[in-house]
């Protein structure tokens, strides 16, 4: 019997203190809130370049940075990249499932921004955090990471919900940023080596498959678990300003 009882405990994260902010009601379903969740979340999508006025769409892989930024590892080769070259104005379209069989009753966000192509170990890291298998070729010559800076944003929740984000609308509090990102990686290694149970079963829940989930990525808005090269977004209830509060998301979680 006590075998049992120590199985059905839950995971030893401790709860915060009734008066800290972890403790916040979770966020309203603002269509803001409900924007940066997808853009958090996408795997895949759309990028809209332009060259000599023609318009081109291509298919790609994107990450987020913390502070919202999309970010694309692209090829020299690809026909998009030089278009970004010639003309660093763009757009990006995700999409969340659809709530029926009509396609248009998907959540879809439009980011609009410039495009860059930077030199950043760090951004690059979380890149191949969420797209762990391009490790395959990421460190060939011809790829490059590229940040897309948000500029505004066109939220559509489905049929007769559109909304236009502003960029302050969209985008997280710098000085969340900024606290989360210099605390992510013991907040990472926190969880996974004294949290491994409570990973697991943040993993199962976000993807109906067991497995020793390990968390490779925190933000304000959530965090990412990979096991093997299958990756999922575990998204907060509400955004988080500062480390402390990341402990009270994951308990909230773990108790529901």
């Amino acid at each position: 019997m006590a075998e049992d009882t120590a199985a059905a405990e839950p995971p030893a994260l401790e709860p915060p203190a009734l008066d800290t902010p972890a403790l916040d009601p979770p966020a309203q379903e603002t269509p803001a809130w409900v924007a940066r969740k997808l853009l958090r979340a996408a795997r895949s999508g759309t990028l809209a370049s332009s060259t000599g006025g023609q318009p081109f769409a291509a298919l790609i892989t994107p990450a987020c940075a913390p502070d919202l930024s999309v970010l694309l590892l692209l090829s020299e080769l690809s026909e998009h990249t030089r278009h970004l070259r010639a003309d660093p104005r763009c757009a990006v379209l995700v999409t969340g499932p659809a709530e029926w069989a009509n396609p248009q009753t998907a959540p879809r966000v439009t980011v609009t921004g410039l495009a860059e192509q930077i030199d950043d170990a760090a951004l690059q890291a979380r890149w191949l955090a969420v797209h762990p298998y391009a490790a395959l070729y990421a460190g060939f010559a011809d790829f490059h990471l590229w940040r897309i800076r948000p500029k505004a944003a066109l939220f559509v929740g489905g049929f007769a919900r559109a909304a236009r984000l502003r960029l302050s609308d969209l985008t997280p509090d710098p000085a969340a940023v900024a606290a989360i990102a210099e605390a992510e990686a013991g907040i990472i290694a926190h969880c996974n080596e004294d949290h491994a149970d409570a990973m697991a079963r943040l993993g199962l829940t976000a993807s109906g498959i067991a497995g020793d989930w390990r968390m490779v990525a925190a933000d304000v808005d959530g965090c990412d678990l990979a096991l093997a090269e299958r990756v999922v977004r575990v998204a907060w209830d509400a955004p988080v300003s500062e480390a402390g509060a990341v402990r009270g998301a994951l308990v909230r979680m773990l108790r529901r």
